[in-house]
C-alpha cells in the first residue's frame, strides 16, 4: 500500500476504535466482540511500527501503555483543586442552605452528585487532542501522570469538537477490578490493597504505564476548569456538554429545586449504596448557576457555592488484641488499638487510634474487649465504645508506662497537656519521626525517601539526624533492600535537588514546634535568611503578622540551642540553600506600590500572567487578593469574559482595572 493508503486506513482504525472504546467503557453496551477490537488494535500497531510517522498522541494504541518513567514531573494547575466542606447530617446541609440564601436569596436550586471514592485529576486538552493529566496533589501542584491516565479506556484522547479545554474528574477502580488485583496479590503472597482508593491512586502513581493498564481504572467527569468559547450557564449544562464530547459522566445525579429535595437525595443513596459497582462515600452538593457560584466565591481551601455529605460512618464489632505505643517527633505517646482485623466502610482495618491515656480511661478500653469501630468520615478508624456487656472476665485493664517504649527515659505531663511525652532529645523514636516529617512533601520534598526507607536508613546507623542525609553514597545505599542502581541514581538526585528548597521548606522540615508550614512561609518571607531569623528576638518575632508568644518562644529556643547551631552548620556545609526565593512583600512603610494596603479581586481570562502569578505579583507588593467581591474590595483586574464579579463591582462603584493597566503598575 502507498503512504497515502495508510494514512487512510489509520484514520478508519481510529474512528472505529474510538467507536468501540466509547461504546464499550461509557455506554456499557459493545457492539463488537473483544477479538474483533484485538484484531483492529493490532493492525493499527503494526502500520505505527512500519510508519512511524503516523503515530500521534490520541491514536488508540497509545493506551496501551508507554516508555517506563523515570519520575513525575510537577505540574502547576491553572486553576486551583480546591477541596470541599463537609457536612455530616441534614442539619449541616441546612445552615450550608442559609449560607446560600443569605448571599443570593431564594431565587436559586442545586445539584447534586454522587461522590466518587478515588483520585481527583485534571485533564488539558488543546484543539481536542488530549496533552495533559495531573493529580489533585497540593490544590496548586500536581503530578504529571498523562501516559497512566492515556490506558483508562472510558477516558478520551479526542474529543468530539476540536476546543482548548481543562476538566477536572476522578479516577477510580470499579469493584470487580478491586477484587481481580487483590486476588493475583494474594496468589503471589504480596499485601492486598486496603481498599479501590488506595488502589487507584497506587495504579495511577506507576512509573510502569503497563501497570496502570493492567489495573483496569475507570473515570468520571464532574467539572470544567476553562474552556474556549463555552456558552454555558449552569453546572447540569457543563455536565451535558462533556457528555456531547464524549467524556463519561455519572448519570446518577439529579436537580434539586430546595433543600429537602437534596436530604431526600441523600438519604436515598445511603440505602443505595452498596448496590453500586464502584465505592462512594457521600453526595457533593452543588449550586447550579455558575453567575450565582461566581457571586459565592471561595474560600483560601473551598468553594463556599459546594458542600460534601459524608455518609455516616459504618460501625463494625471486633475485638481489641493489644495497645501499642508510639512516640511522635515531639515525643508525644500515641496509643494505638490493635484489633482483630475487620472490614469497615470499604477496607480491612486492623489498628485505631486511642488518641491518649485519657481517652482510654474514659471509655474504660481493655485488652481482649469486644469494641465498635468506626471510620470517622470514611477515613480514619476509631474506637466508639466497649460493649461492656460481653466481657468474660478475661479482659485486663490497660497501665500507661512511665518511661519511654523507645529510649527508656521518664515519661512527663507537662502543664495543660493531656499526652505524656518523652523530653529526650536523643530518643530514637523522635529522631526518626523528625527525619520522616524533614523530607516530607511539605517540607523538603525528598522523592524516594520515604518512611520504610529512612527508617531502614535509621537503623543501619546510616543516618542519625537531617544533615546526615546530605552524606549519603552510591556504597552505603547499594546493599539496602530494594536498592537497585536506578533506584540510587534517583534517589541520590532527589536529594541533591532538594538543596535548592527555599528557605521556608527547610524551615518546617526542621520542625520547630508550633511552626507550621503556613508559619514557615511567614517567616521566612519576613527575614529572608535563616541567620536573620535565628537571631531574632522574641519582640521581633511577634511583630510578624500572625507569629505569637508562644511560637516565638518556641523559635528562639530552638535556635538557642548548641546542637542546633551545629546542624544548621552541617546543611550549610552541603550546600542546602538557607535563603527565601520567593515573591517578597514589601513592607506597608516601605511601599510606594498602588497595591499596598489594596484587596484586590481577580476575574475574566488573564492572557500575560496566569491567577497564581498575578496574586503572588499584588501580594508582593502589599496586596491582598480575594475571591469575592464585596464592599471591602478596592479594585477589580477584570480578564476576557469577566462575569459576575465584574458587574458586582460596577454595581459597588469600585475601581475596574484591564490586565495591561494591571501590567504597568506591578512593572513600576
Amino acid at each position: 500500500m502507498d503512504l497515502q493508503t495508510q494514512k487512510n486506513r489509520v484514520r478508519e482504525l481510529h474512528e472505529l476504535l474510538n467507536q468501540y472504546n466509547y461504546e464499550y467503557y461509557v455506554l456499557d453496551h459493545p457492539s463488537v466482540p473483544d477479538a474483533e477490537y484485538d484484531r483492529l488494535i493490532k493492525e493499527l500497531i503494526g502500520i505505527e511500527t512500519q510508519y512511524p510517522d503516523l503515530k500521534t498522541a490520541d491514536s488508540p494504541s497509545q493506551r496501551v501503555g508507554g516508555e517506563v518513567l523515570d519520575v513525575f514531573e510537577k505540574v502547576e494547575h491553572r486553576v486551583p483543586m480546591l477541596s470541599l466542606g463537609n457536612a455530616f447530617g441534614p442539619q449541616d446541609l441546612r445552615d450550608f442552605d442559609r449560607r446560600i440564601r443569605q448571599v443570593v436569596g431564594d431565587d436559586f436550586s442545586y445539584i447534586c452528585e454522587l461522590k466518587i471514592d478515588g483520585l481527583a485529576v485534571s485533564l488539558r486538552y488543546d484543539n481536542g487532542v488530549f496533552i495533559q493529566g495531573a493529580t489533585r496533589g497540593d490544590g496548586t501542584v500536581g503530578e504529571d501522570i498523562t501516559a497512566n491516565l492515556k490506558t483508562i479506556g472510558s477516558m478520551p484522547l479526542r474529543l468530539s469538537e476540536e476546543i482548548a479545554i481543562e476538566v477536572r474528574g476522578e479516577a477510580f477502580m470499579p469493584k470487580r477490578s478491586f477484587e481481580a488485583l487483590n486476588k493475583v496479590k494474594n496468589e503471589k503472597g504480596e499485601e492486598p490493597f486496603a481498599n479501590p482508593r488506595n488502589a487507584a491512586a497506587g495504579s495511577l502513581r506507576q512509573l510502569d504505564p503497563k501497570i496502570a493498564s493492567s489495573r483496569a481504572l475507570d473515570i468520571f467527569l464532574y467539572g470544567i476548569a476553562g474552556a474556549e468559547n463555552a456558552n454555558i450557564t449552569s453546572h447540569s449544562e457543563g455536565l451535558s456538554w462533556l457528555d456531547s464530547l464524549g467524556f463519561k459522566t455519572n448519570k446518577e445525579r439529579q436537580n434539586c429545586a430546595d433543600i429537602d429535595s437534596v436530604i431526600q437525595f441523600v438519604e436515598s443513596w445511603v440505602e443505595k449504596r452498596p448496590n453500586l459497582p464502584y465505592e462512594i462515600d457521600g453526595i457533593v452538593i452543588k449550586v447550579d448557576s455558575l453567575r450565582q457560584q461566581e457571586i459565592l466565591g471561595t474560600t483560601a481551601k473551598s468553594p463556599r457555592w459546594a458542600i460534601a455529605y459524608k455518609f455516616p460512618a459504618e460501625e463494625v464489632v471486633t475485638t481489641l488484641i493489644d495497645i501499642e505505643l508510639n512516640v511522635g517527633r515531639t515525643g508525644v505517646i500515641t496509643p494505638t488499638a490493635i484489633l482483630e482485623p475487620v472490614r469497615v466502610a470499604g477496607s480491612t482495618v486492623g489498628r485505631a487510634s486511642l488518641h491518649n491515656e485519657d481517652l482510654i480511661r474514659e471509655k474504660d478500653i481493655r485488652l481482649g474487649d469486644q469494641v465498635v469501630v468506626k471510620k470517622a468520615g470514611d477515613i480514619i478508624p476509631e474506637v466508639v465504645n466497649v460493649l461492656v456487656e460481653r466481657r468474660t472476665g478475661e479482659e485486663k485493664v490497660f497501665q500507661m508506662p512511665t518511661s519511654c517504649p523507645e529510649c527508656e527515659s521518664e515519661l512527663v505531663r507537662l502543664e495543660e497537656e493531656v499526652a505524656l511525652r518523652c523530653i529526650n532529645p536523643k530518643c530514637p523514636a523522635q529522631i526518626r519521626e523528625g527525619l520522616i516529617h524533614f523530607v516530607s512533601r511539605n517540607a523538603m520534598n525528598i522523592e524516594g525517601l520515604g518512611e520504610k526507607v529512612i527508617s531502614q536508613l535509621f537503623s543501619e546507623s546510616l543516618i542519625h539526624d537531617v544533615a546526615d542525609i546530605y552524606k549519603l553514597t552510591r556504597e552505603q545505599l547499594i546493599g539496602l533492600e530494594r536498592m537497585g542502581e536506578k533506584s540510587i541514581q534517583n534517589l541520590l538526585a532527589a536529594i541533591d535537588g532538594s538543596k535548592e528548597n527555599s528557605l521556608e521548606k527547610l524551615l518546617f522540615g526542621l520542625g520547630i514546634r508550633h511552626v507550621g508550614a503556613k508559619a514557615a512561609k511567614t517567616l521566612a518571607q519576613h527575614f529572608e535568611t535563616i541567620d536573620c531569623l535565628a537571631e531574632a528576638t522574641e519582640v521581633e518575632l511577634t511583630a510578624v503578622n500572625e507569629i505569637g508568644e508562644k511560637m516565638a518562644s518556641s523559635i528562639v529556643t530552638y535556635f538557642a540551642k548548641d546542637e542546633v547551631n551545629e546542624l544548621i552548620q552541617e546543611l550549610k556545609l552541603a550546600s542546602v540553600n538557607m535563603v527565601y526565593k520567593g515573591p517578597k512583600r514589601v513592607l506597608a512603610e516601605d511601599s510606594n506600590s498602588f497595591f499596598n494596603g489594596k484587596t484586590v479581586v481577580l476575574t475574566g481570562k488573564l492572557e500575560h500572567l496566569n491567577r497564581n502569578e498575578a496574586k503572588e505579583k499584588i501580594e508582593a507588593l502589599g496586596g491582598n487578593v480575594a475571591g469575592s467581591v464585596s464592599k471591602k474590595t478596592n479594585l477589580v483586574i477584570a480578564g476576557a469574559d469577566a462575569g459576575s464579579k465584574l458587574t458586582k463591582a460596577e454595581e459597588l462603584g469600585i475601581e475596574i482595572w484591564d490586565e495591561v493597566k494591571m501590567i504597568e503598575e506591578l512593572n513600576k
